[in-house]
C-alpha cells in the first residue's frame, strides 16, 4: 500500500536568486565535468554545489559532502531558500519538444514511506552499484535533505489521481525554469487538505514503479536502515521513514522512453556482408543503402514496425545499414536462463545476448566490444563520420508495459533499457529529512 504524504519543502526565493533556471541543474548522474564547471559559474548558488560539489586540491574524503551540508545551511540561514509555511504536494509539468513534436509531461512531488525493493509496492527495473550508493549516502547523511527527486511511475489509466491537482493549479501562476535542453519547467506548490487527501487516498492502492532514482532509492532505505539498527527513529512518522519523490501516471500522455542506440568499438572493421553472414538463420535482413539519409529510414522501418524483434544495423566501414527481424529467437532461453520470456524478447535482450555477444562477436578472436550509448541520429551519424565506432546499432525503447511487468517479477531489465525523457530538475524543492 502506498504511503503518499505531503512536505513542508525548502524553495529559493527567487527575490535573492532572479532567475530559478540559473540555480537549478540536471540529475548529478548526468552531469559532465564540463558541465558541472559551467553550472558553478551560472550563479553562486546553483544547486550543483550542493547535488554534485566539485572536489577541492588537498580535500579530505568527506569534504565535499561537508562543504554541501554547508553551503545549504549558509543558504537557509541568509534566506536563499526559504521553507513553506504548510506541508503541500507540488503539482510539477515539463513541456519539451521532441521530433518536432511538443508534449507535456505531468505529475507530482511528494514523499513515499520508504521499503525495500520485493516487500511492498515499491518496484525497481535496473540494478544498481555500490559506487553511487556509497557516494549518495556520505551525501544524505552530511546534508539531512532528499535534494533531488526520484521519478515513479503508477498505473491510473484515466489519469484520476492528477485530476484534484490539475483543477488546484488553474489560474495559479507557477515558478518556471527552463534547463539547458529547452525542457520548460513548471512548479506549483498545492496545500489546500482536500486536494492532498484525495490525492492520497486514490494512490494508496497503487504500485510504483522506478523510473530514474534506483540509487537514491536504495540509499534512503539504507540510510533509513542504519538509523533504525542505531535506534535513532523517533516513531513510525519519523522524516528519515520518506523520501522525495515525483509520481507520474503511465497513462500520462507526456511520458516518453526514447531508444537508447548503441554504438560498438573494440571490433575490426566489420562490412555488412560480415554481419548480415554472422545474423543469418536467426535473423531476416534487408539492406537499406548507405549514408546518414540510410540510417535514418532505417529507424523510420523500426520505429513504424513498433515491435521489440526488429534491428538496425549501421557498419562504419562501408557505411551500409541493414534492417534486421529475429525468425528464430530459440537460443535466448540458453543464452539467458534465468531470465522469462518477457526478458528474452526485449529489444535490448535481443540485441546484446542473440545478436551481438552470440552472432557478431562471439566468433571474431580477441574482440573487446565497448559500448557508447546514445539517443539521436545525430549522434549516431556523428559517430560514424569521426569512425569512433565500427557498429552502431539501432534499437527499439522498451514501452512502459515491459517495465510494469518485467518489474512486476522482480526482474531487473538489461542495462540503458529505458531513457524516460526529459529528465527531472534538481533544486525545485528540497525535503529535509531532520
Amino acid at each position: 500500500m502506498a504511503d503518499i504524504l505531503p512536505f513542508r519543502g525548502w524553495r529559493y526565493d527567487l527575490s535573492q536568486v532572479g532567475d530559478l533556471s540559473d540555480v537549478t541543474a540536471p540529475p548529478y548522474d548526468v552531469i559532465s565535468e564540463a558541465q558541472q564547471e559551467g553550472l558553478y559559474q551560472a550563479h553562486p548558488c546553483n544547486v550543483i554545489r550542493l547535488e554534485l560539489t566539485r572536489e577541492e586540491p588537498g580535500d579530505a574524503p568527506d569534504a565535499k559532502y561537508l562543504r554541501a551540508a554547508n553551503f545549504l545551511r549558509q543558504w537557509q540561514n541568509d534566506g536563499v531558500l526559504n521553507r513553506d509555511r504548510e506541508d503541500c504536494l507540488y503539482a510539477y509539468h515539463q513541456e519539451f519538444t521532441w521530433e518536432g513534436t511538443t508534449y507535456v509531461r505531468k505529475g507530482f512531488l511528494g514523499r513515499i514511506r520508504l521499503e525495500p525493493f520485493g516487500e511492498g509496492c515499491v518496484f525497481p527495473h535496473e540494478q544498481t552499484l555500490s559506487g553511487p550508493k556509497a557516494d549518495r549516502l556520505s551525501l544524505i547523511k552530511a546534508t539531512k535533505t532528499n535534494l533531488s527527486p526520484i521519478f515513479g511511475l503508477y498505473p491510473d489509466d484515466n489519469n484520476e489521481v492528477m485530476e484534484p491537482l490539475d483543477r488546484a493549479v488553474i489560474g495559479v501562476p507557477p515558478v518556471v525554469a527552463t534547463d539547458h535542453l529547452g525542457v520548460i519547467h513548471r512548479l506549483w506548490p498545492v496545500s489546500d487538505r482536500g486536494v492532498i487527501q484525495a490525492v492520497h487516498d486514490r494512490m494508496r492502492n497503487k504500485n510504483i514503479f522506478i523510473a530514474d532514482g534506483h540509487h537514491r532509492y536504495e540509499t534512503a532505505n539504507n540510510y533509513r536502515s542504519e538509523l533504525a539498527e542505531a535506534g535513532q527513529l523517533k516513531g513510525t512518522d519519523a522524516p528519515q521513514e520518506f523520501v522525495m519523490m515525483m509520481f507520474v501516471s503511465m497513462s500520462d500522455p507526456g511520458l516518453t522512453i526514447l531508444p537508447t542506440h548503441r554504438l560498438v568499438d573494440g571490433l575490426p572493421d566489420l562490412t555488412a556482408d560480415q554481419v548480415e553472414a554472422a545474423l543469418k538463420g536467426h535473423f531476416e535482413v534487408e539492406r537499406v543503402g548507405t549514408g546518414p539519409a540510410a540510417a535514418k529510414e532505417t529507424w523510420d522501418l523500426i520505429d513504424a514496425d513498433g515491435g521489440q524483434d526488429v534491428l538496425g544495423f549501421g557498419t562504419t566501414a562501408d557505411d551500409t545499414w541493414l534492417f534486421a527481424r529475429v525468425t528464430d529467437a530459440s537460443l535466448m532461453v540458453n543464452l539467458a536462463p534465468d531470465q522469462t520470456p518477457e526478458w528474452h524478447n526485449l529489444g535490448v535482450s535481443l540485441l546484446h545476448k542473440l545478436a551481438l555477444e552470440h552472432l557478431i562477436v562471439r566468433p571474431i578472436p580477441h574482440a573487446k566490444p565497448k559500448f557508447t550509448y546514445v539517443h539521436s541520429l545525430a549522434e549516431v551519424k556523428e559517430a560514424q563520420a569521426a569512425k569512433s565506432c565500427q557498429l552502431a546499432c539501432l534499437v527499439p525503447p522498451a514501452q512502459i508495459d515491459h517495465v510494469e511487468v518485467i518489474a512486476s517479477h522482480l526482474e531487473k531489465m538489461p542495462p540503458k533499457s529505458t531513457y524516460f525523457y526529459p529528465k527531472l530538475l534538481s533544486g525545485l524543492v528540497f525535503n529535509p529529512i531532520e
